[in-house]
């Protein structure tokens, strides 16, 4: 009877909540995250009647036009990142230490900027300074011939305006806490100002930028709109792939497997140098002295204002074009005197499937989102093991996997039995699960660690079981948390294209992929109105971002 008794409270305390959930989540990644990745890895290794070989890998380091999409990418992503750098920054430096006027409005509107699609701010940006944009006529007629908003310099323009803010709201943070008694100290030795901020706050922030950085540079390898809309001959890996895999004369999905694993390969490289130089250089301090903001005089305040506001509305304009374009006349594919709502009456009549599949997969993906990130970031943080490690690991994998990646090894996996999912509603919300569940997953394990465990202990002490515990009590202490994740999730998934323009069907298509076709198809006033419901709806949702994180508007 003892045997029995303690056999059965074994297979009780082994079957309970929180094992079945890990071993559940473990077992839905391997299913969606492991498995689909190794199919590509496995279909690289294959020539098209499914022999083994090498061929695809040696093609790609042999010919020139595919290893020089690779130098291509390398190029594009590392000027980005410098340039981000070089406007992020000082930006920082200049909203975190001096009173200028105006900073909740230039941080909301660098926030926008990071958080509109970058395809967006490459169709505004064709728009203004393409062959026939608005800036290139009105600089014609007075006789200045703008350079071309097409090939390298356009996709590092585009990519610097939109990914600078990760930059700039990293530094700015680390900005805000450094404690001021080191630049003091610098101060009475008699440092000058410049040589304080190159010799002492710049090695102390230095991991927080290289961090910035790293986001920018792996936004700008992986990212697809942009090149595939202005890059035009300027081909770059993630626009490669696509080309191999949707190609008119026949996909060649080995090929396309073995860029894929190049790119993952490169991200997660770049990742590892990141983190092995900011290992060796990182410094602890407490953060109990901020920096005092210096007050200025009135003409040095303006000008400051003035450079910051300047930056930010150049970073923002491209959800302003849109907006206003949505609203011109058009004949065809060109823009023409006076405004109308024909735009949104096109969309409504021939696009409403678009807009409605975009809300619905967003909203069923975010509902799992909420529910996968309040579980996993519990079982990460509260219930640490090798297994809970390994379960963290496989969640921030798809950080390294381009949208476009993650596509191809979905429809790779999934197109035949026994689990067909190619061209479903299914395929599209599981992508976007696992690509934005990170953002949820962070900040709900950011507010567990502000979680006091006797609260939890408190509850299971009075009888309540670990279970009932955690959706009564720490769900709710998690709330917060929760939804500003939720929130940067929903916002980035209405906004999704390189892994939706990979996974859609004729009744799957979403606005993003909407707005890119009707580009392609010089459709400009169709496409502005499909880009601004998704600007409105970016706005309103980090609006109530800002509400719920008390105006603490961070996406980092």
């Amino acid at each position: 009877m003892i045997f029995e008794h303690t056999a059965k409270r074994d297979l009780k305390s082994y079957f309970n909540f929180w094992n079945v959930v890990k071993w559940l989540s473990i077992l839905l990644l391997f299913v969606f995250l492991v498995y689909p990745f190794f199919s590509i890895i496995y279909r690289s290794f294959l020539t098209k009647d499914n022999s083994f070989t090498l061929q695809n890998y040696k093609i790609f380091f042999t010919k020139a036009y595919y290893f020089r999409t690779l130098k291509n990418s390398f190029f594009v992503s590392l000027s980005a990142t410098f340039f981000s750098v070089l406007v992020g920054v000082p930006m920082a430096y200049i909203t975190t230490r001096f009173n200028i006027y105006w900073k909740k409005l230039i941080n909301m509107m660098i926030i926008m900027s990071l958080m509109s699609p970058p395809f967006i701010g490459a169709y505004s940006w064709i728009m203004l300074l393409g062959r026939n944009g608005f800036l290139t006529k009105l600089f014609e007629r007075i006789g200045i011939n703008t350079p071309p908003i097409y090939g390298f310099g356009g996709i590092v323009l585009v990519f610097t305006l939109k990914f600078f803010p990760y930059v700039y709201l990293y530094v700015s943070g680390a900005m805000s806490s450094i404690d001021r008694s080191l630049e003091e100290a610098a101060e009475n030795l008699g440092s000058s100002k410049l040589r304080r901020t190159l010799t002492v706050t710049m090695p102390v922030i230095m991991p927080t930028l290289a961090a910035g950085a790293i986001m920018v540079f792996m936004s700008s390898l992986a990212d697809f709109g942009t090149p595939m809309l202005i890059g035009e001959g300027y081909k770059v890996l993630p626009v490669l792939v696509y080309e191999e895999y949707m190609s008119e004369m026949g996909g060649n999905a080995n090929m396309a497997g073995a860029l894929s694993v190049i790119i993952v390969l490169c991200s997660t490289t770049v990742l590892l140098i990141q983190k092995y130089a900011v290992s060796r250089k990182n410094y602890v301090m407490t953060a109990m002295r901020p920096p005092i903001i210096e007050e200025l005089s009135t003409w040095k305040r303006l000008l400051l204002t003035a450079v910051c506001m300047v930056v930010s509305v150049i970073a923002f304009l491209p959800q302003i074009v849109v907006v206003i374009t949505s609203f011109i006349k058009t004949n065809g594919p060109i823009f023409v005197d006076g405004f109308s709502l024909e735009s949104y009456q096109k969309i409504f009549y021939k696009l409403s499937k678009n807009i409605t599949n975009t809300f619905t997969y967003s909203i069923i993906a975010i509902a799992i989102i909420v529910v996968l990130g309040m579980l996993l970031s519990y079982l990460v943080v509260k219930k640490k093991s090798k297994l809970t490690s390994v379960l963290d690991l496989l969640i921030m994998f798809p950080y390294v996997i381009p949208g476009a990646v993650l596509g191809i090894s979905l429809l790779v996996a999934f197109n035949k039995p026994p689990l067909i999912l190619s061209g479903t509603a299914s395929i599209m919300v599981i992508a976007y699960v696992v690509r934005k569940m990170p953002y949820t997953i962070r900040s709900s394990s950011a507010m567990l660690y502000q979680i006091d465990p006797s609260i939890e202990e408190a509850s299971i002490n009075l009888g309540v079981s670990p279970m009932k515990t955690f959706f009564k009590v720490t769900a709710r202490m998690m709330a917060p948390g929760v939804l500003s994740g939720a929130i940067l999730s929903w916002i980035t998934t209405i906004n999704e294209l390189s892994s939706s323009i990979m996974l859609y069907s004729g009744k799957t298509a979403t606005i993003s992929v909407a707005i890119y076709t009707e580009v392609v198809r010089s459709s400009f006033g169709t496409a502005a109105a499909l880009a601004s419901i998704l600007t409105v709806a970016t706005i309103l949702s980090l609006l109530l971002f800002n509400v719920i994180s008390k105006g603490k508007v961070s996406v980092v």
